[in-house]
């Protein structure tokens, strides 16, 4: 007894050892994680490289050509800036970009009018300049920076070489027009794809993770439940690529005219997409539930764990659905069987954590079904449905075992009949008079 209670004390060295080899593992995995991130994000690295340089090209080109000579540096800079801002946000970045310069020309020129050129003049005109573009867009952005950088530029330039604000205007305004048009017209991106790519992270990590519930629950593993929703809730950073990946996809499906026929199936991946975060929230619910109905020791039916597998399955359905663009009818009966089975399991008898659980699930599958295009109440309705058809499986309806006997009613002629046979042998009586 004495030697078993010796080995189990640890001394503060084997706790610092233990601790930094779980420090260890989890930076390695955060770095394979990243670097398989970035694999997945190198051809859309690689169009956005080659569109800017597109783009600053064209922008001197035309600068030079359109404007006249001179150092029309801002053209190009301004196409850059068009397009390597984020994904999405390029037409509202150029029109930020060229309301921050006129804010800034007007500001500066009329400060610089007021209180003449110098070091502290140059300080107030943009200070002045950042403010009021604050004010105008109420938070930072393109805006707010061209505005201060223009009035430094008037502020400093204009005294030495007069007549800088046109050409600012239209260097900016070549350069953001430009910068629009590479992006729409000459090397627009697949949005369908980059969707996939981005979406393919997190398809994996959730349908993954439900499995490993499924497991938990039929080895009755707390301490897997408890793993699953641990990276359950490592997926947020790929939730915000993905969305990052449809406001881009978006704008393609918008401006571009070649990518105009992927509407309908944009439209189709941005509704699942919303759906698809909602689910997540209740996934890593349903692996909580699991993990805590576990501890407490409660009662898991043998159909829980499949019903969780088979929502895992509808997930992944639906990925391929997108991919082929087809009818999500596979998904939807999946989902219907997990529902079913759910249904199943409450009615073979769960506890509080378990019937938590059970409504986590239901409403997990409700969401995948809006994911597929039905309404939230016809989609509830559905889940409701195969639920109930589950619990009858297993109590069926005690009304179901009765039968009423069925009244006959007898035909007018035949009430006439054994009136008139009444009234022959006397023992009609007619109407009662009422009452004095």
């Amino acid at each position: 007894m004495a030697d078993r209670s010796a080995d189990s004390v640890r001394s503060p060295l084997d706790e610092a050892v233990e601790r930094g080899g779980r420090v260890a593992a989890r930076a390695l995995r955060q770095g394979e994680q990243g670097g398989r991130i970035r694999l997945r994000q190198l051809e859309v690295t690689i169009v956005v490289a080659v569109q800017a340089g597109v783009a600053a090209a064209l922008a001197a080109l035309i600068a030079q050509n359109v404007l006249g000579p001179g150092a029309h540096v801002f053209a190009p800079a301004a196409a850059v800036g068009t397009i390597a801002t984020a994904i999405g946000q390029r037409a509202r970045r150029t029109f930020e970009l060229l309301g921050g310069v006129g804010l800034g020309i007007v500001v500066g020129d009329l400060l610089r009018f007021l209180l003449g050129s110098g070091p502290w003049q140059t300080g107030l005109v943009v200070a002045l300049a950042i403010a009021t573009a604050l004010l105008v867009a109420g938070r930072g952005g393109a805006l707010v920076g061209q505005a201060g950088g223009t009035a430094v530029l008037i502020s400093t330039l204009a005294p030495m070489q007069p007549g800088l604000e046109v050409p600012r205007i239209f260097d900016a305004l070549v350069g953001g027009v430009v910068g629009i048009l590479v992006v729409a017209l000459l090397l627009p991106i697949n949005p369908l794809r980059v969707l996939d790519r981005a979406a393919a992270p997190i398809f994996a990590a959730v349908t993954d993770q439900l499995d490993a519930v499924a497991r938990a629950l039929t080895t009755r593993d707390a301490d897997a439940a408890i793993r699953a929703l641990d990276q359950l809730r490592g997926v947020d950073a790929d939730v915000g690529r993905l969305n990052e990946a449809l406001s881009g996809a978006g704008e393609v499906v918008t401006l571009a005219p070649a990518r105009w026929h992927r509407r309908a199936q944009y439209h189709r991946y941005a509704r699942g997409a919303e759906h698809l975060e909602r689910l997540i929230l209740y996934a890593r619910s349903v692996a909580r539930r699991s993990a805590t109905a576990l501890q407490y020791d409660e009662p898991i039916p043998p159909s829980l764990p499949v019903a969780v597998a088979r929502l895992s399955d509808a997930l992944r359905q639906m990925r391929r659905d997108h991919q082929a663009d087809v009818d999500p009818e596979r998904t939807r009966q999946l989902v219907r069987e997990s529902a079913e089975l759910a249904g199943r399991a409450w009615a073979e008898g769960v506890k509080s954590f378990g019937d938590a659980l059970i409504t986590d699930l239901r409403t997990a599958d409700s969401e995948l079904l809006r994911a597929t295009g039905y309404e939230p109440d016809d989609a509830n309705r559905m889940v409701r449905r195969a639920a109930g058809a589950g619990e009858a499986e297993v109590r069926p309806p005690a009304r179901g075992h009765l039968t009423r006997p069925r009244r006959h009613t007898r035909a007018p002629w035949a009430r006439r009949h054994r009136r008139s046979i009444r009234r022959a042998h006397g023992r009609w009586q007619g109407p009662r008079s009422p009452r004095v």
